[in-house]
């Protein structure tokens, strides 16, 4: 179905500074040394690029840096992709020079000329990605250099920039004529109390700064041409802006769910770390996702009111959600539908960007921490290859057929369910500055292009009432996936007919196999129940999902290896289990690999978590506070799983419809008393009473490998250990503080 609206892809790219320490998004996702993956997002049938050529990397490498670009913009024009090249992007220009220097414009339009000169070619360009965030965050909010906080090095910085855009692309056309701007702005919406009313409609107001400026609007009575003069800006700086307008040839609209606050003047329903002010009153500032209980304005609304303020092209140049698979899906969804809707309604809509093509890092704290905080996006850079995610698919279907189809986004999405309000408030008590109330309480009609109606079919899960059984329902419900429950005395795995019926009945597009023999040392003397349930019950619930076409998931254990490897095992290791218990898990791959093409199977290790009284940490955690004496194996390798972080990453995958053998574990490895003591400390519980001891003195039933280790050749989602056993124990609060 031709929708008329294009596919772009977009790359993070943001190369800020921070003090002295600069932080490039490009390197960290190691696109500048494996270039090749460009091919495979090339490959998804996007028709144009945002692409970075920028002006701190290049001073800072010098001839080097054009390596890469030249490598990376070849690649691009091979594939008939339209780069749509960007300069600056949260960046503050040469160390010499920041977002307040006179200097900036000259010095950045000499180097746009040369990179016009190098790609005489490229016709497209965005010099400065998004100014009035970046003079936010960087003028206002002191976050990024130069950290100023005051309004004068604001209104400086967006003077600056503007005029730097103008400049650039003056520069740029003097070599490529026909050369267009594509202005990109992170476009928001901004609710308050009555109190506040004058400060929400001052920030609807400067949300539109960016593209006034340029467009040689802000002067005379113009209501940003007050703020500025007040925040320092001369007339005659306006004026010169007004004498030469640099119209953007596309608008580029970013929106994100925190683009739209709410001010609220009652500090003490929030937070303290949401409090701020203007000189004039202390607020909160905080996402009106969490508090406005009759839905925000959305990406249609805003779309719309761009349009109707400029009649210009527009293009969503970002569209990105951090969060699950399936709110990801979904929130594409949604943009996708508002601009398809809007491109109906008349507005001249061109294109949607699916960003961040290779994901994102450390935006959790602005982009002001290294904290390793990754977000994936149609590929997820955490694997020895760039690994298409299902955002990646869709891209595919939206660009080479206009649709998209898969179960989990006929739901909606978190912003649009009740249960994300933390601080509701009152319709009433809220400013009337937001959009007509008719149109912002819901989505605009869905087109056909992404399904959202019809039945929704559910995760079934079997053995639903074990540890692991209990976290994927929690799981499903926390990410609005619709699931059934069953429970493992409810569902005989081995009686084929009776699960036949049920897939048939429930129609579930994934079934998560949570049932199974795993009392380890009782399979030595119960090996046949052992092995009905864990290989007999397995194969059966594999033909069942194969002829039903319901994608399965199903666990399997580090009990598989023998401990004779001296390094972590991957998934092409060749099983040698030591105990029964052990030996069913491998034929169970075995059968279910066999029996189901499309099954994944998911070794994993040393579960611990909040929900389950009997994992190793809480034992050992208990006994500790206790005072009792608590003894844990000293010579025996692991790796621990955090179980909250493992249904997560096991949903996301079978949403990606990734198959075969998969290692989920929390990324690390530690004995059994290396374990216990970590969690200790992390937890500040004293480990007095712990005793390391050999496993011989254990005296167990089951034979255990000494080292089995798990790690992953196909991909590295899980989190640090110590990063798992930090939020279990502040989950805990061990246990709130004994």
């Amino acid at each position: 179905m031709d929708t008329g609206i294009a596919v772009w892809g977009g790359i993070e790219c943001s190369y800020n500074r921070v003090g002295d320490r600069y932080f490039d998004q490009l390197e960290r996702s190691g696109l500048y040394d494996f270039p090749d993956e460009l091919d495979r997002l090339a490959a998804l049938g996007i028709t144009a690029l945002r692409f970075p050529v920028l002006w701190e990397r290049v001073c800072a490498l010098g001839d080097r840096a054009w390596v890469w670009t030249d490598a990376s913009l070849s690649r691009i024009r091979a594939h008939g992709i339209t780069p749509i090249i960007t300069l600056l992007h949260h960046g503050s220009g040469p160390r010499d020079l920041d977002l307040t220097s006179a200097k900036l414009p000259t010095r950045f339009a000499s180097f746009a000329r040369t990179v016009a000169r190098r790609y005489p070619w490229v016709e497209y360009y965005t010099p400065i990605n998004e100014p009035l965030t970046t003079a936010r965050f960087a003028t206002l909010y002191g976050l990024w250099y130069p950290h100023g906080r005051s309004a004068r090095a604001f209104g400086r910085a967006m003077l600056v920039q503007c005029r730097a855009i103008g400049e650039a692309m003056r520069a740029i056309r003097e070599v490529t004529p026909h050369a267009q701007l594509v202005q990109t702005e992170d476009l928001g919406k901004t609710y308050a109390t009555e109190v506040l009313e004058y400060q929400a409609e001052f920030e609807n107001e400067r949300r539109w700064l960016t593209f006034d400026l340029l467009l040689g609007r802000v002067t005379g009575d113009h209501p940003s041409a007050h703020y500025l003069r007040w925040a320092g800006v001369r007339d005659r700086d306006l004026a010169q802006l007004a004498q030469h307008p640099c119209p953007p040839d596309i608008l580029g609209i970013n929106h994100y769910l925190t683009s739209e606050r709410f001010l609220d003047h009652r500090l003490t329903r929030y937070p303290a770390q949401s409090w701020g002010g203007n000189g004039r009153h202390r607020y909160a500032d905080v996402e009106a996702v969490r508090v406005l209980g009759s839905g925000l304005a959305g990406p249609y609304v805003l779309l719309r009111e761009a349009w109707q303020r400029y009649g210009l092209p527009i293009a969503v140049t970002e569209a990105q959600l951090a969060c699950t698979r399936e709110q990801q899906l979904r929130w594409l969804a949604e943009v996708w539908n508002a601009a398809t809707q809007l491109r109906r309604d008349g507005g001249d809509v061109r294109a949607v960007t699916a960003w961040s093509a290779f994901g994102a890092f450390d935006w959790s704290s602005l982009l002001t921490r290294d904290d390793g905080q990754y977000e994936p996006g149609l590929f997820d850079v955490r694997a020895p290859h760039a690994r298409p995610t299902l955002l990646a698919h869709m891209v595919n279907s939206l660009a080479n057929c206009g649709t998209f189809d898969h179960p989990v986004v006929h739901a909606p999405g978190w912003w649009r369910c009740h249960q994300r309000l933390a601080y509701p408030v009152a319709v009433s008590s809220c400013s009337p500055h937001r959009a007509d109330p008719a149109e912002d309480v819901t989505s605009p009609p869905s087109p056909p292009s992404v399904r959202r109606n019809g039945a929704t079919r559910p995760v079934l899960i079997v053995g639903a009432h074990g540890t692991l059984g209990r976290a994927v329902v929690r799981a499903c419900d926390e990410r609005g996936l619709a699931s059934l429950a069953v429970a493992r005395a409810d569902l005989d795995v081995t009686d084929y007919e009776r699960l036949a019926h049920t897939l048939r009945a429930a129609r579930p597009w994934c079934v998560v196999n949570c049932a199974g023999f795993v009392r380890v040392d009782d399979a030595e003397r119960e090996a046949q129940a052992c092995r009905s349930a864990n290989v007999d019950g397995a194969g059966t619930l594999a033909r069942a999902c194969a002829e039903a076409d319901a994608k399965l998931v199903a666990f399997s254990t580090d009990l598989v290896f023998d401990g004779e490897k001296a390094a972590p095992y991957v998934e092409s290791d060749a099983p040698n289990p030591l105990s029964e218990y052990g030996r069913t898990k491998a034929d169970a791959e075995a059968t279910i690999l066999a029996t189901a093409a499309s099954a994944l199977v998911v070794r994993t290790a040393a579960f611990f978590g909040e929900h389950d009284d009997y994992n190793f940490v809480t034992r050992t955690l208990r006994a500790l506070v206790a005072g009792n004496e608590w003894v844990a194996a000293s010579d025996v390798v692991v790796s621990p799983t955090y179980v909250p972080d493992l249904v997560h990453a096991v949903l996301d995958l079978a949403i990606d419809n990734e198959h075969g053998l998969w290692h989920l574990t929390s990324d690390g490895a530690l004995t059994w008393e290396e374990l216990a003591r970590r969690a200790a400390r992390l937890a500040r519980v004293s480990a007095d009473s712990l005793r390391g001891v050999p496993l011989a003195e254990l005296r167990l039933a089951a034979a255990r490998p000494k080292f089995s280790a798990l790690t992953s050749e196909r991909g590295w989602i899980m989190s640090p250990i110590d990063h798992a056993l930090a939020r279990y124990a502040r989950s805990c609060a061990w246990e709130r503080t004994s």
